[in-house]
């Protein structure tokens, strides 16, 4: 178990979170798409070709910032609204969808983006896992 699967469990309204397959690994997967998408988005900038890279580093930080505002909404286990989880997964699915599509065209030259474009991949599948167990959780 880690520390996501430990604070999920420890939070007195756990139960419909928690309990869901899947929704400690789509928080992990988010942070986890953070951490690289910024990092892509420093070393495109540092790359000799930035100017390029312009649509590349928009999206790796257009992307790290819904990751990090999905795995926010996630972690809020008291009284979560659907709708709104939904429609952040969503938006998140997208981000992710955008910037892998992105960095896989500049992958072959650049490792920074071959690793971003398979984190962002990770990410997509772990919010589309939790995106279909949302009708199953008894949210308003």
């Amino acid at each position: 178990m880690n520390h996501i699967e430990s604070i999920l469990d420890a939070h007195p309204h756990h139960a419909q979170m928690a309990s869901t397959p899947g929704f400690a690994a789509a928080i992990t997967a988010c942070l986890d798409c953070v951490q690289v998408c910024n990092t892509c988005a420093d070393a495109c900038i540092a790359e000799n070709k930035a100017t390029t890279l312009q649509r590349c580093i928009r999206l790796d930080l257009d992307c790290a910032a819904i990751c990090n505002a999905t795995a926010t909404l996630l972690s809020r286990a008291y009284e979560p609204d659907a709708r709104v989880l939904r429609a952040q997964l969503q938006a998140c699915l997208a981000a992710c969808v955008a910037c892998a599509e992105e960095c896989e065209r500049h992958s072959r030259n650049m490792e920074h983006c071959r690793i971003c474009a398979e984190v962002c991949r990770i990410c997509e599948r772990a919010c589309q896992q939790v995106m279909g167990r949302l009708p199953a959780m008894a949210m308003a």
